[in-house]
């Protein structure tokens, strides 16, 4: 036993080295994949964007409250609350400034990238970085707080982008380049914002509509193109784009603006992204076949089978494994076994012990054993992700319950997913605790981050136990929820509103307690496969 304890203590220590700082250079630039569904193009009309949070974003979340406000009352921007560990922590928190407060302000889910709000307004995120000459740090905004006012003020998508479009012009944009994915109960874009320039306060911006019918991606390039400024049903982007791009000799004048070609990502040619959105496409509209080494794209695809919302938890687990762009298809070893009359058949099979997130040092080493062993492709499920979101918005229930995000912690690949609701006040204990500080069993961050770290040691002999978990508690949450909401729903109209919020407050706690409650189940079963070195 005392054995036993040794090696939790040392595996938890090694789990916080590999989390805090392993293969660092990985997670610089390399943050995020967002799935757009228009509502003609999902199975059940719903609306939906999403998010992975790939990298040491904070992992604590809260559901704000709506508020009211006097007149004259100003709103605090803040910069730095992205790498707090609690909710009151202010460590490397400064005030960049203050802007007017509005009457009245709605509650939403402030996760890092504040992600919905009570009025089913929801959004996702994905960093594409741009052009350096055109960051101006005085700027106030950074991404993270437009998205929080958006979310405070707004109940729908374009009111959202204009809002985001003033608010830079007047106070400034102080980020990188930058895409948020914007759905409400009806549409979804995708607005893609830069600085405009050191000397400048303000930014440049564009945004599109993805078509109804069309499920879209982004994952850190550039995706829009020509800027189609009289399609004012389909297109919106500030007036200064032409000027800064020439300005800063990033466009010559001549022919069209093509967007992503002249604010093009600076993480380099973007193949380690597009692969992203290839596989994605492909898995989605398999007949277009579409090159993974295309110059471009197309901004959004036409499904040849509609998408329902456990599709795009299956695309959030992408890894590759089984596809081109494996990494492990050449990490075998040799299996021997017996055929029907009895002889004995050599085989090789991808060895156990390997896993799609190995680390660079790991892929290093095989590739000095030997070269070209292991190539590495960015998968959509990554294990140095923080937290993942996948909402929906869904215009026949009330928005209460219309607003409905899949939440998932740690690596999206082996994680469960938590239904949370637009309508909920509270949750669980363990999320306003950030996991990523230190080992601690007050966030629950690390009641999934055990299993999953120690499921990847043999992710041969775990994978089929893992995954029988995650898709359960997908089966549990799609089978339940319709009885919560018609229930929700007769609350809601009977002006029941408190006990309507309770029950959706217990049920997700509940939810969340049960998958807990597994996940460490799933560790203790792997310590006892793994500790004599299984």
């Amino acid at each position: 036993m005392k054995i036993r304890r040794l090696l939790a203590f040392c595996m938890l220590s090694l789990m916080a080295v590999f989390v805090q700082g392993q293969d660092s250079e990985e997670l610089v630039g390399a943050n995020c994949t967002s799935i757009m569904v228009g509502r003609k193009a999902s199975a059940d009309g719903s609306v939906i964007t999403s998010h992975t949070c790939d990298s040491r974003y904070r992992t604590w979340v809260t559901m704000e409250p709506a508020q009211d406000h006097e007149e004259g009352a100003m709103h605090k921007v803040y910069k730095g609350t992205m790498h707090t560990e609690t909710p009151a922590s202010m460590e490397n928190v400064f005030l960049a400034g203050e802007i007017p407060e509005v009457p009245h302000t709605y509650a939403y889910m402030n996760t890092a990238y504040p992600c919905m709000n009570e009025k089913q307004l929801a959004i996702g995120e994905s960093t594409f970085s741009g052009p350096d000459t055109l960051v101006n740090e005085s700027g106030m905004f950074l991404i993270e707080e437009l998205e929080r006012v958006a979310l405070q003020r707004c109940d729908n998508a374009r009111d959202a982008i204009n809002l985001i479009g003033e608010l830079i012009k007047e106070y400034g944009y102080g980020d990188g380049g930058e895409c948020i994915t914007i759905a409400d109960k009806k549409e979804v874009w995708q607005l893609e914002i830069l600085g405009e320039g050191p000397d400048k306060i303000g930014g440049i911006w564009v945004a599109k509509r993805v078509p109804d019918d069309h499920v879209a991606v982004s994952c850190n390039i550039p995706r829009i193109g020509k800027l189609e400024r009289k399609d004012k049903d389909n297109f919106i982007c500030s007036d200064n784009i032409e000027e800064v791009a020439k300005k800063y000799g990033l466009w010559d004048g001549k022919g069209d603006l093509i967007w992503w070609k002249v604010f093009t990502s600076s993480y380099g040619d973007g193949k380690n992204h597009r692969e992203r959105e290839w596989y994605i496409f492909n898995e989605l509209a398999p007949s277009l076949n579409l090159s993974i080494d295309s110059i471009e794209l197309p901004f959004s695809v036409k499904p040849e089978e509609k998408v329902d919302v456990r599709k795009v938890m299956e695309l959030f687990r992408a890894d590759y494994e089984g596809s081109v762009l494996s990494q492990t298809q050449n990490l075998l070893y040799p299996t021997q076994h017996k055929d029907e009359k009895g002889a004995m058949i050599c085989d090789t099979v991808v060895c156990p012990n390997a896993n799609p997130w190995m680390g660079k040092s790991e892929r290093d080493m095989y590739n000095l054993l030997k070269p070209e062993t292991v190539t590495f492709y960015r998968g959509v499920a990554m294990s140095w992700c923080s937290y993942s979101t996948i909402i929906q918005c869904r215009d026949w229930l009330p928005d209460a319950i219309g607003g409905l995000c899949w939440f998932s912690l740690e690596n999206p690949g082996q994680s469960p997913r938590i239904p949370i609701y637009a309508g909920e006040t509270r949750l669980p204990a363990g999320f306003n605790h950030c996991g990523h500080f230190r080992y601690s069993d007050d966030a629950v961050l690390w009641h999934y981050r055990k299993a999953n770290k120690l499921a990847q040691i043999k992710w041969g002999y775990t994978k089929d136990i893992m995954m029988k978990n995650v898709r359960r508690y997908e089966e549990k949450a799609v089978s339940e929820l319709p009885s919560l909401e018609k229930q929700v729903a007769k609350l809601l109209k009977d002006d029941k509103l408190k006990e309507a919020q309770t029950m959706l407050n217990s049920y997700t706690s509940d939810f969340a307690g049960a998958t807990r409650q597994t996940w460490e189940e799933m560790e203790h079963r792997f310590w006892e496969m793994f500790w004599t070195g299984f």
